[in-house]
């Protein structure tokens, strides 16, 4: 009688094109065992999007453009840049504050899930620098200078490290925006909690930007003040979800529940 081994179907290694793209996912996709994830919170978030997407494409098709479709899309670009900028500012602070907040032993299990934030903040910032170091004022070559005769192999290893980079940093800044820069990693209610502050924070930036198209002014503060609102609902109805279904807080968060009275 013979006996035959099962071997588990390896993950398929993604091609020098598509890596870019897959590794930044894995990097910025919250992935801490034991997570709460809820369907209905995804949906409402992906919904949302799907309306802002919408709503814009028949703002910019209902009223005549002020601007260039490529200057539109260099905003909206803008835009997710300032965002991840704005987040790797206030995340690391407000990841401070609610590591602080937290009693013993929520503490200790909260230090110890920074990794994800951490993991996804090195990665953009190797990404950042690494474009930086060979794109600016033509840096790689006067690096590749230093070489002598093993240049050409610096260039060629500069050229895929550029042509790697900026699909990766362009993903990561998109990402890092919609997982909050993993912060799901450390407790479930950090993301709702920051969400808003980023959202209120782009408001500030649009309010002195002018209008891409000549819609009137209602329309414009509609369309500008409709995404931070919405967000704020959003997050207010997911932290409620959080308690009403699975009985998570913010005061549970940081092991700080009132005792209960008899």
């Amino acid at each position: 009688m013979t006996s035959t081994t099962r071997y588990a179907p390896r993950r398929a290694r993604p091609g020098f094109f598509a890596a870019p793209f897959v590794l930044a996912s894995r990097a910025f996709r919250p992935s801490r065992p034991g997570r709460i994830t809820d369907g209905a919170i995804d949906a409402a978030q992906i919904a949302r999007t799907t309306v802002g997407i919408a709503a814009t494409a028949w703002m910019i098709y209902a009223y005549p453009m002020q601007e260039s479709a490529s200057a539109i899309a260099k905003d909206k670009f803008a835009e997710i840049l300032i965002s991840a900028g704005v987040l790797v500012v206030a995340g690391p602070l407000i990841l401070a504050l609610f590591v602080l907040a937290a009693r013993t032993p929520a503490r200790a299990v909260y230090l110890r899930r920074l990794k994800g934030p951490l993991t996804g903040f090195g990665a953009l910032f190797v990404s950042v620098l690494a474009l930086f170091l060979l794109l600016q004022d033509s840096g790689g070559a006067r690096i590749a200078a230093q070489f002598g005769a093993l240049q050409i192999v610096f260039l060629l290893l500069a050229l895929l490290t550029v042509l790697f980079a900026v699909p990766f940093g362009l993903t990561a800044a998109v990402l890092c925006v919609h997982y909050v820069f993993r912060t799901a990693d450390v407790h479930e209610v950090l993301p709702p909690l920051i969400s808003p502050l980023l959202v209120w924070a782009m408001f500030g930036v649009q309010y002195f930007d002018s209008s891409p198209v000549a819609a009137p002014p209602s329309v414009r503060i509609l369309f500008l003040i409709g995404p931070p609102l919405s967000v704020t609902a959003l997050s207010l109805w997911e932290l409620r979800r959080l308690r009403t279904h699975f009985g998570v807080t913010i005061r549970s968060a940081l092991h700080r529940q009132r005792p209960l009275t008899r």
